[in-house]
């Protein structure tokens, strides 16, 4: 099924200003008045009030192209989990991210073992349709095993300043403190739970 083509018809501003307002406001953890500033910054006059309507009808398809990059032979994926709180329970948030940034997959889970990251690597193999070059990702041990079970051939690289790129890329999800990410990842972590159980 093809998606309808993006119109800018009946818009004040050419389609590169918006397209470049919605980028900034997407790829980036800003606020709409920081994507303002930018633009004014570049001698453009839009209203923050005006990229949220932007964001609301371009911001999807835009979203779909930036997670639809093409994957390659030579990608370096970047892994890495955190613990969150989900609705009083402890829970882990694993994420992939490859060399230029972009979040592959993420997946919230109950527990920090070698079964959590085999299942991170299978969906990630899955998604992406081929191993990556390298591997790195920090000093914990489950990885290790996962990796010599689904992809042996790969290079891994465990150490803690490789990995910054992966750690980085959770900052976002830090800065928004859970309240309205809370809902969202309560149900994923809710069906966790009850897939683990016997």
């Amino acid at each position: 099924m093809t998606q309808p083509a993006v119109s800018y018809k009946r818009h004040r501003f050419p389609a590169q200003i918006i397209a470049r307002a919605v980028w900034l406001y997407y790829r980036f953890p800003l606020s709409l008045r920081l994507v303002e500033e930018m633009l004014l910054e570049r001698g453009i006059t839009v209203s923050y009030e005006t990229v949220r309507p932007w964001g609301i009808k371009f911001g999807p398809s835009y979203a779909r192209r930036l997670r639809r990059k093409q994957p390659s032979g030579n990608d370096i994926w970047h892994l890495d989990e955190m613990v969150i709180t989900i609705a009083g329970k402890k829970c882990w948030l694993w994420r992939a991210v490859d060399q230029e940034g972009y979040v592959l997959d993420a997946i919230v889970q109950n527990r920090r073992n070698a079964k959590a990251a085999r299942r991170l690597l299978v969906r990630l193999l899955k998604k992406q349709g081929m191993v990556p070059r390298r591997m790195i990702t920090d000093k914990l041990r489950p990885y290790r095993a996962a990796r010599r079970q689904i992809m042996p051939s790969v290079e891994h690289r465990s150490h803690k300043g490789l990995n910054n790129r992966a750690e980085n890329s959770h900052l976002p999800l830090r800065n928004v403190s859970g309240s309205c990410r809370a809902s969202d990842l309560k149900e994923a972590c809710n069906a966790s739970s009850r897939s683990s159980q016997p």
